[in-house]
């Protein structure tokens, strides 16, 4: 990481501002190079920047000069808030370009610097990622708790439980070398299994909260049932857009559609499904009905629109009949949400159910909530600490806690994550 880097990094031109940011060894030798000196650090100030290649006028504009390592990516920094229409902005890029050690950044290299350089861990990398790609209020709270460390410093509190217990148990070892230890004591410390188990239940609350995947890919919400029940035209309803063609021949939905959609701020993707029929389907409405039946496997829940008990059984499923104004509709109980997406009667009422059950089965406003790496790391401490509350022997006992450290460092990104980082910090944006 020894070039310097560029990178525009608000929104692309035109803008009123448009902010280029640079980083590495190299950020204040170009800072003035365009400013014809360095200001004060930390401070903004006005210059008149200057290719310098041939003294031609860039802008005129609003520098930061930021010596690091205090900076957001740990290393010297400096800043550019160019007036933000194209020509401005192409202009600075290639007057960048074109000095020596400097180059355009990487997607999320800038951010990956900062991981590198200690100023972020893991954790916080991917709730940043969250953030940046937060759509909903519920993903921008729960994305902030992350990338403010909500994780982290429990993280870090975890381990020097574990350091401290390990320690315990070295001690323990080395005492039982004493010629007064008896061959029945136990070479494990006092209130160690305890202990164990006090950590495990710590984390256990944390393994059992709602998990970051649906809040990210919104509430998965599938509609299924029989051809003709009325899926589509709920479907249209629910998304507010002509998403589903609508017919009365059966057979018209033949594949899967998805929508994302949000509902009084909570992320919802519903799933339109081709008609659940034995008989009269030809090839291509088969492979339909295959993708619907897969499709119901995945959901968070099926809103089931045919007769009342067939739907699938091994997902939450609500009985709903669709068609309340048409005579012949099939008849349903009383527990089933009856409505008409035609006529618009139930579905205030089915959607403030929707919102109300997602929002209990979603991560809570502003609560962190752990992605599936996380999670299997943080399962895999909760084993090790299962077994240690049984454990008898010692040096096993002390094997478990430094298997649990290293699930929680490569959990933090301090061990055992390089084959993921290209992935994670290439969901950034260039200037990021």
């Amino acid at each position: 990481m020894t070039d310097t880097i560029f990178a525009l990094s608000s929104g692309p031109p035109p803008a009123g501002i448009a902010v280029i940011r640079i980083s590495g060894t190299q950020a204040g030798a170009t800072l003035a190079a365009l400013a014809g000196k360095l200001p004060p650090p930390r401070r903004a100030s006005l210059a008149t920047l200057r290719d310098p290649h041939d003294g031609t006028v860039l802008d005129r504009t609003m520098v930061l000069w930021l010596p690091g390592p205090g900076t957001a990516s740990g290393e010297d920094s400096a800043e550019l808030h160019l007036h933000g229409g194209r020509a401005v902005v192409s202009a600075v890029e290639a007057a960048l370009a074109r000095m020596p050690n400097l180059r355009r950044a990487q997607a999320g290299e800038f951010t990956r610097r900062a991981f590198a350089n200690g100023r972020i861990d893991l954790a916080e990398a991917e709730g940043l990622a969250d953030l940046l790609s937060a759509e909903t209020e519920l993903q921008r709270r729960s994305a902030m708790a992350m990338a403010d460390g909500a994780l982290s410093r429990e993280v870090g509190r975890w381990r020097e439980t574990l350091l401290g217990l390990s320690a315990r148990l070295e001690a323990a070892l080395d005492f039982s070398d004493e010629d007064d230890v008896g061959e029945g004591d136990s070479l494990l410390p006092a209130n160690f299994a305890r202990d164990c188990a006090s950590l495990a239940s710590d984390l256990k609350h944390w393994l059992a909260r709602p998990r970051a995947e649906p809040l990210k890919e919104g509430f998965r919400v599938v509609l299924a049932g029989p051809p003709n029940a009325g899926k589509s035209t709920l479907f249209n309803t629910l998304v507010e857009h002509e998403a589903a063609i609508t017919a009365a021949e059966p057979g018209t939905t033949r594949d899967v559609l998805t929508h994302a959609v949000a509902l009084d701020g909570v992320p919802f993707t519903f799933v339109d499904t081709a008609g659940l029929r034995d008989e009269g389907a030809g090839e291509i409405e088969r492979i339909g009905i295959a993708r619907a039946l897969a499709a119901a496997e995945r959901a968070d829940l099926i809103l089931w629109l045919g007769p009342e008990g067939e739907g699938p059984q091994d997902r939450p499923l609500w009985e709903v009949a669709a068609q309340c104004d048409a005579s012949d509709a099939p008849p349903k109980s009383g527990n089933a949400l009856h409505l008409s997406a035609l006529t618009g009667e139930g579905m205030d009422t089915l959607r403030q159910a929707l919102i109300a059950h997602a929002k209990s089965a979603l991560p809570a406003p502003g609560e962190a909530a752990l992605n599936q790496r996380q999670h299997r790391l943080l399962a895999q401490v909760d084993e090790t600490l299962a077994r240690n509350q049984h454990e008898q022997d010692p040096l096993i006992a002390a094997e478990h806690l430094r298997l649990a450290r290293r699930a929680l460092d490569e959990l933090v990104g301090r061990t055992g994550i390089e084959d993921m980082l290209d992935t994670l910090f290439g969901r950034f944006c260039i200037g990021k």
